[in-house]
C-alpha cells in the first residue's frame, strides 16, 4: 500500500510538455461572449459547401422559417 501513496505526487506529464515557457495567455479572454450566449453549430461537409459563411446559413435560416410560418397560416 506504501507504494500506491508514494506514485500519487509523482509529475506524470513528460519533458517535453514544459509550461513554463507558456507567455501571454489572457484569462477570460471570451468570457463576455460566452455569456452572451453563442451557439455553435457544426455543419456536415456537403452542408458547408452550400453555405460558405455565417450570413448565408442565417439568411437561409430566416427564409426557412418565412416559408414554415407562411405554411401554418393557411
Amino acid at each position: 500500500m506504501k507504494k500506491e501513496t508514494e506514485h500519487e505526487n509523482e509529475d506524470e506529464l513528460r519533458p517535453e510538455y514544459d509550461f513554463s515557457q507558456l507567455a501571454g495567455g489572457i484569462r477570460g479572454k471570451y468570457v463576455k461572449q460566452y455569456q452572451k450566449g453563442n451557439n455553435l453549430v457544426l455543419l456536415d461537409p456537403d452542408v458547408a459547401q452550400a453555405f460558405p459563411n455565417d450570413e448565408a446559413v442565417n439568411e437561409a435560416l430566416r427564409l426557412l422559417m418565412q416559408i414554415a410560418q407562411r405554411q401554418q397560416s393557411l
